[in-house]
This record gives C-alpha cells, structure tokens and sequence, in this order.
C-alpha cells in the first residue's frame, strides 16, 4: 500500500526560534496541544477509512520539534501512541523535528516507545539560507543527525524547502543533491508560502522578498522530484497539503501541485521523445493511472504539444513504468 500516516498535530511547541516562514497554526488548523484522547480518537477515524490497512501505518507527531518539546508531555503522547503499536494495530509512529534536537540519548528514547522513522526539517543544505530564515542550525548538524538516525535503524527522512528567503533555483538543486548523498528513505518538498504574522510576511510588503509564482515553483519542483526519483528516494509530500484561507498572503500554493508536478515531468519527457521523430498524430502511451498527469490540468499538455505541432492522444499501457511514454504515430 502507500505511505499512510495518522497524524496528530504539535502546533510550534519545542522550537527554540521563530523561523522567517513558520506559523505552524495556520498551517494545520490548530490551536491547541493535543492529548492522549486526540490520540485515541485519531487511531479510531483511520481504522474506518484504513480498515484492514491500518496494521501498516504509522502514528505521526507533526508541527513542532517533538523532541524538544517539554519530555514529559513528549513522553504521554510516546506512550498514548505506543499502545497501538505494541497492540499490533499500527505499524509504528513517525516524528518530525529540528536536526540539532538529536543525540544519542533522545535516540535510545524514541527506540524504546516504538517511534519507527524520524523527519528531518533541513528546509536547505546552504547554510546563509539558514541563518537568514533564523533557522538556528547548520547544514552540518543535517548531515550528523541524519547519520545517526540511520545508525539507530529508524527509517530516515528529510523536508526542504524551495523559494526561500536568500535562496535560488540553483540552491534548491544543491539542497536536493546534498539530501541525497544523505540517501533517506522518504522526502518531502514545500515551496515557500507566505504566511500571516511572519517575518516573511514583512520581508514581503516591504519589497525585500520576491514570491515564486506558481508556474516557476512548478518548473523547479518538477525538476527536484525526478532527480528524487532517479535516486530511488520516495517524495511523499510536495506542497502544503492546506492552509487557513485567512492566513495566506501570497506564493505558489495549490490543492493539486504534486499533479502539476508529475504533469510537468510527463510533458518534458514527451517534447524530448517527439522531437526526434518529427510532427504530426501521435498516441502517448503511459502507465494506467498517469493518464491525466500525460493530459495535464486543464489539458495544458496536450495543448502545449498541439502547438509545437504534436496532436497527440493519451492511452494506457499497463506494462509501462512510472514517468515512462511510447509514443506511437498515428496512421492517416
């Protein structure tokens, strides 16, 4: 099955700092700490949906640094999730937190209440791109805490960010390599949204921070999920999954961007494969359920192709792997 998480939300607890893009409230929707019950309730809501699958997912602490939080109240939730791991009902429980709230002793902690992978926000692997968004650790400390989660056997995984304060398309496409020399199992990938009541917002209004637009943050995305992908490491989230409608002020979110994404990657392969062979009618063969991704939104790649003169139709070919197209021509 695909990666499923339970996710409970920390909202900003445990963050030693303000970081230029964060309020983690507006990004989850919530405002207060959660507790053993929400814990319970959740488990619950999944097992409906998940039903027979929910064995192979993993209880998610989410939204603040989980190990830094307070360790008794870090403790309560360990210990509320830990009870449907050793029940047999989940797989295991996954926790996102700071590269320099990671040492040998919160490792052995983590071990022992059946925390199975650990995320990583590196958000960038240059370090004047992480002093300037007040990220308060180095690209060093992402390297160490990464070694040493793997060491622990946890299952390792990495977030960055595009489009950040100070950074470039060139940065992002060095962050992206140096994560995967650090070969984590699982990434995930947020363009930079500008949030209400952030230092980014003021960078913003006063003209010193420039937004990406969305065909832009798309293009370069597109870009750092094939290369994940060539590298055999799975992207599991691209872009925000929602925000707080009231809380956005600007930057390239949209509900469907790892569509337009994978959609980008699809027209790119198809341009390089038919410009060899030259125009006119074609069938593009893809695989099955990336019919739509090959058609693009709103049809937008199959247009593009129409006026590079390609008139092409999408069929499915089972046999066919991810990101793969035949491109046959048709006969008049």
């Amino acid at each position: 099955m695909n990666h499923a998480n339970i996710s409970i939300f920390v909202p900003h607890v445990g963050c030693p700092n303000q970081c230029s893009f964060c309020n983690q409230a507006h990004i989850t929707g919530v405002h207060r700490l959660p507790g053993t019950k929400d814990i319970v309730n959740a488990v619950a809501v999944a097992e409906k949906s998940l039903k027979a699958e929910l064995k192979n997912a993993e209880i998610a602490f989410f939204g603040g640094s989980f190990t830094a939080i307070d360790r008794e109240y870090m403790i309560t939730l360990l210990e509320a999730a830990f009870e449907f791991v050793k029940s047999g009902k989940v797989k295991g429980i996954r926790i996102s937190t700071r590269p320099d709230a990671i040492d040998d002793e919160i490792l052995n902690l983590l071990k022992s209440y059946g925390v199975t992978s650990i995320e990583l926000g590196a958000q960038s692997m240059r370090d004047e791109v992480l002093a300037l968004n007040f990220r308060g650790h180095t690209s060093e400390d992402v390297k160490i805490a990464s070694g040493l989660i793997k060491k622990y056997g946890f299952e390792l995984g990495l977030q960055m960010m595009t489009g950040l304060y100070g950074d470039d398309d060139e940065g992002a496409v060095y962050t992206c390599t140096e994560l995967i020399k650090l070969q984590p199992g699982t990434v995930r990938i947020y363009p930079t949204i500008v949030l209400k009541n952030t230092y980014l917002e003021q960078l913003y209004k006063s003209g010193k921070y420039r937004v990406q637009d969305l065909e832009h943050a798309v293009d370069l995305c597109a870009r750092l999920l094939y290369m994940f992908y060539n590298a055999n490491i799975s992207v599991i989230r691209l872009g925000l999954h929602s925000i707080e409608s009231d809380s956005y002020v600007a930057g390239p979110w949209h509900p469907a961007f790892r569509e337009l994404c994978e959609g980008k990657i699809y027209l790119d392969r198809a341009v390089g494969l038919l410009k060899s062979k030259g125009k006119g009618r074609y069938t593009l063969y893809v695989r099955p359920e990336d019919v739509s991704k090959m058609v693009g939104h709103k049809r937008k790649n199959i247009n593009a192709l129409k006026a590079m003169g390609f008139e092409c139709k999408v069929a499915s070919d089972p046999r066919l792997a991810k990101y793969e197209i035949i491109a046959k021509k048709d006969v008049d």
